[in-house]
């Protein structure tokens, strides 16, 4: 006899193939999903790490730039010290400055010049006198100007004596005391 099918196989197998296109296409769907929760926790991993390391170096910069200030400090501190010290030693060079002005002054007032006045203001020095020719005059100037401790020697006027003294004539001369790092420098050299 003739074998004649009457159930709905082409529905059925219509069916069969629905859910098994349906069961790959889920079981497609959980692997991409799986992958992508993969590649989402592989990235979430490095950021977590670029994180920490992010972290870090910001600690390690805020330490550093806490040094950079101390640093600073004592920069500021030993320039303050350094100002001091040399005020310091300044000041104790000044101690003498009188005496060696003096005795420097001393030096290089050659014969035939007489000082009646010898003024300081800071470093102008002022020296009103007499002298028994302007080739002494000369002689000083020249005296002033190999000086280790004066500079700058600069004669204001020279006035025939007087009636009495003719022979004499009145001067008025100024010059400076060098700045102390040059003395210091010219001490070292002698």
């Amino acid at each position: 006899m003739p074998h004649i099918n009457l159930l709905p196989w082409r529905e059925q197998r219509r069916q069969a193939s629905q859910r098994k296109f349906l069961s790959i296409v889920v079981a497609n769907v959980v692997v991409v999903l799986f992958i992508l929760y993969l590649i989402g926790s592989f990235y979430d991993g490095l950021t977590a790490g670029q994180q920490i390391k992010n972290d870090y170096l910001n600690q390690e910069v805020g330490q550093l730039d806490s040094r950079i200030v101390e640093i600073n400090n004592l920069s500021q501190q030993k320039e303050s010290l350094q100002r001091r010290i040399n005020l310091i030693e300044e000041l104790q060079s000044n101690r003498n400055l009188g005496t060696q002005i003096i005795d420097e002054v001393v030096r290089i007032v050659p014969a035939g010049v007489y000082l009646t006045s010898l003024e300081r203001k800071e470093d102008l020095i002022k020296v009103i006198g007499r002298s028994e020719s302007n080739n002494r005059l000369s002689q000083m100037l020249r005296s002033v100007e190999s000086s280790y401790l004066l500079e700058r020697p600069t004669i204001q006027g020279i006035v025939t004596g007087e009636q009495s003294s003719r022979l004499l004539s009145d001067f008025t001369m100024h010059f400076y005391v060098k700045p102390y790092r040059e003395i210091k420098v010219a001490e070292r050299d002698n």
